[in-house]
C-alpha cells in the first residue's frame, strides 16, 4: 500500500496549504509589528510634538489678539503597561 503522503494526488493539497499556512502566519506578524510601529509613533506625536504644537499656537494668538483660552493637557495613558 502507498503511503498517504507519498501519493502524487495528496502532496498537491498538502502543498497549498502549507504555503497558505506561511503567507498567512507572514501577514500576521507584519500586521502586529504596524500595530506596535503605530502605537510608538502616535505615543511621539502625543508626548514630543503636541506640547509644541499648542505652544506654537498660543503664540500666533497672542500676536494675532485673539483670547485662545488654555491648551489642553497632553497625557498619555499606555493601556498595554499598566503601573
Amino acid at each position: 500500500m502507498i503511503n498517504a503522503f507519498t501519493d502524487p494526488r495528496w502532496l498537491t493539497p498538502i502543498s497549498v496549504l502549507a504555503v497558505q499556512f506561511v503567507l498567512f502566519l507572514r501577514w500576521l506578524y507584519r500586521r502586529m509589528r504596524n500595530e506596535e510601529i503605530m502605537r510608538v509613533f502616535v505615543q511621539d506625536i502625543a508626548l514630543n510634538h503636541l506640547p509644541h504644537i499648542y505652544e506654537l499656537l498660543q503664540r500666533l494668538c497672542r500676536e494675532q489678539g485673539i483670547d485662545g483660552g488654555n491648551s489642553p493637557i497632553v497625557r498619555w495613558l499606555d493601556v498595554g503597561n499598566p503601573q
